[in-house]
């Protein structure tokens, strides 16, 4: 038996000291992979960063139809996820929809809301899916809605896919709880961009649809988490070589 020629509690050291050094090992590790991790973030938010300061790129105009209506032969295409870029079009008021639902404060109390979604057409692209921001979905007035060419700046949100667990969309009333221009273009009968065009901005005067302020960034927790596994390998050590002193004094 391996150990068999050492002193008894020497041999008691064994097995807990292999499984306490395998545990070291587990721990140490994941400690270092949540640091990889820790910088991988950072590098992610500090180009958030730069695109949030940087002014908006003009969109490109090679954005390829993409949908159900799109032409067999055109290949869907984007800009990279979360770029700050600027599209010139007009708003299709007649085919606005609504998608998600929130609860915020306002000023005439806590009300339900959701983003109000509007088609931008453009002359030399396809249509944008123009999240213009939140609205309450009972209001007494409407909705102002600019005529006209605009120039909306904002950053590119990735389609989004229907989970297990998504709630289903309301075609008939055009409120969908899944942002995914694939499904909301062929609903409103349009071909569209495979993205959606998040607006940034400021409050308006008459408050709604209240826009995006910043551009959104992923949770940084990587610290906290490698502290939390290395203060577990410390003290799993500390607590081993204690017990470890015992076990020789007696």
């Amino acid at each position: 038996m391996p150990g068999s020629g050492l002193p008894r509690r020497y041999r008691r050291l064994v097995v807990p000291g292999v499984m306490t050094a395998v545990m070291l090992v587990t721990l140490v590790s994941l400690g270092v992979w949540q640091v990889h991790r820790l910088v991988w973030k950072e590098g992610i938010l500090a180009e958030i960063d730069r695109a949030e300061s940087s002014p908006a790129m003009p969109l490109s105009t090679e954005v390829a139809p993409f949908g159900p209506t799109a032409a067999p032969e055109a290949a869907p295409q984007m800009p990279p996820p979360y770029s700050k870029v600027a599209a010139t079009g007009r708003f299709r008021e007649d085919l606005s929809a609504l998608y998600g639902a929130e609860v915020r404060q306002t000023p005439d109390g806590v009300r339900m809301g959701a983003q109000l979604i509007v088609p931008l057409t453009r002359k030399d692209g396809p249509a944008l899916l123009v999240d213009r921001g939140w609205v309450p979905l009972s209001r007494p007035n409407p909705i102002g809605m600019p005529q006209g060419d605009v120039t909306v700046e904002g950053y590119v949100r990735p389609p989004d896919r229907p989970g297990p667990f998504s709630a289903r969309d309301d075609v008939a009333m055009r409120h969908f709880y899944t942002l995914d221009p694939t499904a909301i273009g062929a609903a409103l009968g349009l071909k569209v961009a495979p993205f959606t065009l998040v607006a940034m901005g400021p409050q308006p005067p008459d408050l709604f649809p209240d826009p995006a302020r910043r551009m959104p960034r992923p949770p940084d927790d990587h610290l906290s988490y490698a502290i939390t596994w290395f203060g577990l390998a410390l003290a799993l050590a500390v607590i081993f070589t204690v017990w470890t002193t015992k076990v020789l004094r007696t």
